[in-house]
């Protein structure tokens, strides 16, 4: 199992698409209406492709979203290589079936998938396909336009590394069940995050392949991130999408160039990392790092094994979906639980600017 796209849910989609031309070097790939009354863009960065929608009418599926909802995802698309077994195997526990299975066949190539509801307003397509990499997106009328070749395709990101799906108090656990039983992932890993003013609970879930990371957050305080997320998306939703890269210090350096708002850092993370044990950066490398403001994480055994992130500001009007670049040095593995506070404690700081941070318990 890979993911083969993610499908935004926006209030205008040709303007979210230059957002992300501008911002984050995507290129603009497709374009057309559906025959829901909807007006699509695809988006492409090296392997990953995005699916932006807006509605034409109140009658939109995307319309109705947006009235549940502020812009966000959608639908994670994910391809499997048997989307019938696959399918028969999430009807059988119990999942609700938003489009039975579908073929589409030209000369040599063919497409089949299927669409069933997830946690919340969330869908989850199953694709199958055959040779072809770029995505499926069923409804398009009109078919993905060619690339110009005069443009290279761009590859600041390699990858999908992880998508966070937050979830409301008490329903986690359910939440972990249901992916586990209707799409067969695997437990991974726990974190138990709590600062002086708020705190979450998370379970890390990966595809039986290891291809696919998903963490699953709940709010543990009244006042947390992952409560005042769910105020503002009005239910559960996705959070956030870890993108990898190669080169994360070149990339995040590229990004501020094009003006992408990203979280600050502490100056003390710095200081505090210098103390811990194992740390395998020179001083040129930690200096270029901090002054990135990016993350460092890594377990004793494997100090070499670095696990490296930074954050974006919430890229719509209400806070709530923001993307996380991330770079693994040598096979990093898991999320780093040092990470995971810097950056809880990061997205406070901006709520107490928004005035929605009290203190623990209120």
């Amino acid at each position: 199992m890979n993911i083969d796209h993610v499908h935004f849910y926006v209030e205008d989609a040709k303007a979210s698409c230059n957002w992300f031309i501008k911002h984050l070097g995507f290129q603009a790939v497709a374009s057309g209406i559906s025959s829901e009354y909807t007006y699509t863009e695809v988006i492409r960065n090296g392997s990953v492709y995005f699916v932006l929608s807006s509605p034409l009418s109140e009658s939109s599926p995307v319309a109705q979203f947006l009235r549940q909802h502020p812009s966000g995802i959608a639908d994670i698309a994910f391809r499997v290589a048997d989307v019938a077994a696959v399918m028969n195997r999430v009807i059988a526990q119990g999942a609700t079936v938003l489009e039975p299975l579908q073929q589409h066949q030209q000369g040599q190539e063919y497409r089949l998938w299927g669409k069933i509801a997830a946690w919340g307003s969330l869908s989850h397509t199953l694709v199958q396909q055959s040779t072809s990499t770029q995505p499926t997106i069923p409804r398009m009328e009109a078919p993905l336009l060619a690339l110009d070749q005069a443009q290279p395709i761009l590859d600041t990101f390699t990858g999908i590394d992880h998508v966070v799906l937050n979830v409301a108090t008490g329903d986690m656990e359910r939440a972990v069940a249901w992916y586990r039983n209707t799409l067969d992932f695997q437990y991974q890993q726990t974190f138990k995050i709590q600062t002086d003013h708020s705190a979450l609970h998370s379970q890390v879930l990966v595809s039986k392949q290891g291809n696919i990371q998903f963490p699953i957050n709940e709010p543990a305080s009244p006042n947390s991130q992952i409560q005042e997320f769910l105020d503002a998306n009005r239910g559960p939703g996705i959070q956030h999408i870890a993108l990898q890269t190669p080169d994360i210090v070149q990339v995040i350096a590229q990004l501020r160039q094009r003006g992408l708002p990203l979280l600050p850092v502490s100056p003390n993370y710095y200081t505090q990392l210098q103390q811990r044990q194992g740390l395998s950066l020179s001083a040129t490398q930690l200096q270029e790092i901090a002054q990135a403001q990016i993350l460092v994480d890594w377990e004793e055994a494997t100090p070499q094994a670095l696990l490296l992130q930074i954050f974006s500001q919430p890229i719509f009007k209400q806070p709530t979906f923001f993307f996380e670049f991330i770079e693994r040095r040598f096979q990093a593995q898991g999320f780093g639980e040092g990470n995971f506070r810097a950056l809880f404690e990061a997205i406070e700081r901006e709520q107490q600017k928004r005035g929605s941070l009290g203190e623990m318990g209120r």
